[in-house]
């Protein structure tokens, strides 16, 4: 299990819930834990207030989390992570005096008595770990931290000997390797976190990544992990559109250079995936973070041949990454037990005195019904689900259909096969009605949301339709076409009309990205070529536009927004926002921006303008004093939110 910052590192008593996080990993079966980023002093935090362990007072609440691993039969190193320029406060520590692009602060240049002391602290960080029972340590070398800031010319200005040679840069983590090996001895693992994809420009050549791990090798290190990408770098490293095992290549690049075990990781969610990585000599190790938030059972599962059982990562970011980036604790969208371990339990009603099973209706097949569904049967009550369409999914069935969010098909299937496991009374193509609810104790409306409909000139006109009509009902869509709305949904619209629904290739994905297969450039990235020399890759010439000013997907999560806005501008889509829309017709669609009317001349207007919720049969409910809960869309529409939903319905089958 990769190294995961989930917040609660920071949080009240969350080393005690972080003991209870990894413990419940390792009896699911994970052969090693790497825990999240730990500082080795207080310039390296990535926050004013981040974890460090740099003391013996330390210790202790770190043998919280090595005793309950060990207990239950695992494994577990510390990561040791010194941000460097990415720090998030005014005393950080760099090679040179040079600011990050993802950073609001210019760091100090690391005075050379200094980077002795570095490491030192570093060494006094991996002995700590041993005394507080880890099996061993990570160094974080990859990323864009701050040994990597060493390791390139890029944010390496230094005169002293610690810059200017590759040789002389490099030896910043081979002394941190090398001195750790002689304070732990033999019996202690060293993985040694290897950036060797930069995807930045000035990044380490291929023969320099080459030259280091041999020398990380040489310097004690007992396996070799891969870091793809700075933190920095605009191209998507693990979000969902990135391909499955997309940058496995990289390792394999290094197999057979070094003779300690090599890891790869990336975008690796299933065991199928996993295993053909292995099979195709890409790595001897792999290694996985999320999927292991959203299954802690991924591997027992996997060893038992219930791999349809596993509750798969589909990379959404959005309960992980996006809640570090906002300083809350992560979850996961498919798991939202995940980092909830000591406060959320699912309690069977065998177990509470007085409790009976109830006769649920859960109406609507989206993720909140299936949520609600599938936690309320594992409770112990007999559940029944109302679908009016001819498949569960509800809105999932429309973002699946999305070229790289394809990965919504794994969660239909986690949730379909549940409600096998556990005897949910699934009833498709059936509306459920106000008459159907004397059969039950307890009624849970999840009946979704409905496209919100435009009232202007011409919307009625055949060649108007919703997101629904494109997404779901197909409708065939000419060569131009103009989207009024660019949140979410206008923006899948548009990658849908696009792109389709084939999932990419990792080869089309490098070429897309500029990433270069041969590693002939420094960083493994290509010169992109201007924009405005080149034409778009899309298939169609598509308008998106919105009335507030701003960029499109501003509400989207922090971590894939920027992704889908680079997107945007790959296939030459003309965004325009502060536009007021004045009528429809045959000729196309007509707006003023900044005082100036204008003509659209497209073939197809889409309306993505956002939803409302579908709550009539929830109110008709409540009117007659029949017990209800509302979650999901219906309860509240704005964007939609898988995440919220899942959680909800979670929540209400826990409770019901």
């Amino acid at each position: 299990m990769g190294s995961m910052h989930t917040g609660l590192e920071e949080e009240k008593n969350g080393f005690e819930k972080l003991a209870a996080f990894y413990a419940e990993r390792a009896r699911g079966g994970v052969g090693l834990i790497v825990t999240g980023g730990i500082a080795p002093d207080i310039f390296g935090r990535l926050t004013p207030f981040a974890s460090k362990l740099t003391s013996q007072s330390e210790v202790e609440k770190h043998k919280l989390i090595t005793n309950a691993v060990h207990i239950a039969d695992g494994k577990i190193c510390l990561q040791i992570l010194h941000a460097g320029r990415y720090a998030y406060h005014p005393f950080s520590l760099a090679p040179s005096r040079i600011k990050a692009p993802i950073a609001p602060f210019t760091p100090w240049a690391m005075p050379s008595f200094y980077v002795e002391k570095t490491i030192q602290h570093f060494v006094r960080a991996a002995k700590l770990a041993q005394q507080a029972g880890y099996d061993g340590v990570e160094v974080m070398g990859s990323e864009g931290y701050l040994i990597n800031q060493f390791l390139v010319t890029r944010t390496n200005k230094r005169n002293d000997k610690w810059g200017g040679s590759f040789g002389n840069r490099m030896l910043f983590p081979v002394e941190i390797v090398r001195r750790i090996r002689e304070a732990v001895g033999e019996n202690f693992i060293i993985i040694y976190r290897l950036s060797m994809l930069d995807i930045v420009d000035d990044g380490q050549t291929w023969n320099e990544i080459e030259t280091l791990a041999k020398a990380i090798e040489n310097a004690g290190a007992s396996i070799i992990n891969t870091g793809i990408g700075w933190h920095e770098a605009r191209v998507p490293t693990i979000a969902q559109m990135v391909p499955r095992a997309g940058f496995a290549w990289v390792t394999k690049r290094l197999m057979g250079k070094v003779n300690i075990p090599l890891i790869t990781t990336n975008r690796i969610n299933s065991p199928e995936v996993a295993e053909q990585v292995l099979q195709e000599g890409c790595a001897d190790m792999i290694s996985m973070a999320r999927p292991f938030l959203a299954d802690p059972n991924f591997m027992l599962k996997a060893k038992e041949n219930r791999s349809d059982e596993i509750n798969t990562c589909i990379a959404c970011n959005q309960a992980c990454l996006d809640h570090i980036f906002n300083r809350k604790v992560a979850s996961c969208m498919v798991n939202p037990f995940a980092c909830r371990e000591t406060e959320w339990k699912i309690t069977p009603l065998s177990s509470g005195e007085g409790m009976r099973p109830k006769n649920i209706a859960v109406v609507g097949g989206g993720p909140a019904g299936l949520s609600a569904a599938v936690t309320a049967a594992q409770r112990g009550h007999r559940v029944t689900l109302f679908e009016a369409r001819n498949e569960m999914g509800g809105q999932l069935n429309m973002a699946r259909v999305v070229s790289g969010k394809e990965e919504f098909n794994e969660t239909l299937r986690y949730f379909n096969r549940q409600l096998e496991l556990n005897n949910v009374d699934v009833k498709l193509n059936t509306r459920f009605e106000i008459a159907m609810a004397k059969d039950f104790d307890d009624v849970i409306v999840s009946s979704g949301v409905l496209p919100r409909e435009l009232s202007m000139e011409g919307s009625d006109l055949p060649h108007v339709f919703n997101y629904a009509d494109v997404l779901r009902d197909k409708k065939q869509v000419g060569k131009r076409v103009a989207i009024i709305g660019a949140g979410g949904i206008g923006i899948d619209t548009a990658m849908f009309l696009l792109k389709g629904s084939n999932p990419e290739s990792s080869h089309d994905f490098n070429e897309k990205w500029n990433l270069d297969e041969t590693y002939l450039m420094r960083g493994g990235v290509r010169i992109e070529e201007p924009l405005s020399t080149r034409e778009g890759l899309g298939v169609r010439q598509i308008f998106l536009l919105q009335r507030k000013k701003g960029k499109p997907g501003a509400a989207l999560g922090k971590t894939t927004a920027w992704i889908h806005r680079e997107e945007l501008k790959k296939y030459g889509v003309k965004y325009l926002d502060g536009v007021e829309y004045e009528k429809i017709s045959e000729q196309g669609l007509h707006i003023s921006r900044n005082g100036q009317s204008h003509l659209l001349a497209v073939d197809n207007v889409i309306i993505c303008a956002g939803q409302v919720s579908e709550r009539s049969l929830y109110d008709e409910l409540k009117a007659r004093g029949i017990s209800a809960h509302l979650i999901g869309g219906a309860k509240e529409a704005g964007e939609l939110d898988a995440k919220r939903a899942i959680e909800e319905g979670t929540r209400v089958g826990m409770v019901v």
